[in-house]
């Protein structure tokens, strides 16, 4: 008896210290159940205290892994974390422009938790002009939302949220969903899905280990649609996984520690 599995493929940055990027993504695709396959856009010295440097794969390199994986493992979703250089973004969109009817979620990495940039200004235009029309949800969190707005007035209220949802969702043509984690008041996301909002309401952890939380949410709603499963449902599932996973109290490094993806096996 043979065992298949849905895959899901995270293209995405490595984080040496296992709690963001391709390892975070990779480890909740297997807590969930799924197969996980992986291409590195970038390397990247980094630790809970901070990101000390970053380098982007060779075009030729990147090109390589994702013929491999595309030819040989057919994912059934793809996620879409720190997409790297100019370059490396056309690849990957020339790329997922001939597999039209797999989803993808692009989680729209460009600060990291620690305030290291991630995304280069050049590269912002490229990613929101050839890989946001590729995606059926984008999942920005407040900051990088400002930056996709070119917004001088931050995003600071429920209202707020909500008003700048349904604007990227008008102005680049795709499902959004606004993260809330940096509010003072709560953890709440808004989705704008065809026009219409959904909140996700979501407790404010006290916590300090949260790194890796937005690479964790979109592979874990990336995973929900391999299986099949319909946005909303998708979304509701991959937030209490990222509960569970805030909620274990993993306690690791000096500084913004990661969350425990492996807390539904034990």
């Amino acid at each position: 008896m043979s065992l298949l599995l849905p895959s899901v493929l995270t293209i995405a940055g490595s984080d040496c210290s296992g709690g963001a990027g391709i390892q975070a993504d990779l480890k909740t695709i297997t807590s969930l159940g799924l197969y996980g396959s992986s291409v590195i856009t970038a390397l990247t010295a980094q630790n809970t205290t901070g990101v000390y440097l970053s380098q982007a794969v060779e075009p030729q390199m990147l090109l390589a892994q994702l013929e491999a994986v595309l030819s040989d493992i057919p994912p059934q979703a793809i996620k879409i974390g720190m997409a790297g250089t100019v370059s490396s973004i056309e690849i990957i969109a020339d790329h997922l422009e001939a597999l039209p009817s797999i989803p993808v979620v692009v989680d729209p990495v460009m600060v990291s938790t620690s305030g290291g940039t991630l995304l280069q200004k050049e590269a912002v235009k490229t990613l929101t002009s050839r890989l946001f029309p590729l995606a059926c949800l984008v999942t920005p969190n407040l900051a990088e939302a400002e930056v996709l707005l070119s917004t001088k007035s931050p995003i600071l209220s429920l209202e707020d949220m909500e008003s700048a949802v349904v604007e990227l969702s008008r102005t680049f043509h795709t499902s959004f969903l606004l993260k809330g984690g940096h509010l003072d008041q709560e953890a709440s996301d808004v989705l704008c899905h065809n026009g219409s909002l959904t909140w996700f309401k979501g407790e404010r952890i006290m916590t300090e280990n949260t790194h890796g939380t937005g690479c964790t949410l979109s592979s874990a709603i990336a995973c929900g649609l391999a299986k099949g499963t319909d946005l909303i449902k998708s979304i509701s599932s991959a937030k209490e996984y990222l509960r569970g996973a805030l909620l274990a109290e993993l306690n690791l490094g000096k500084g913004n520690g990661p969350v425990w993806h492996g807390w539904t096996h034990f």
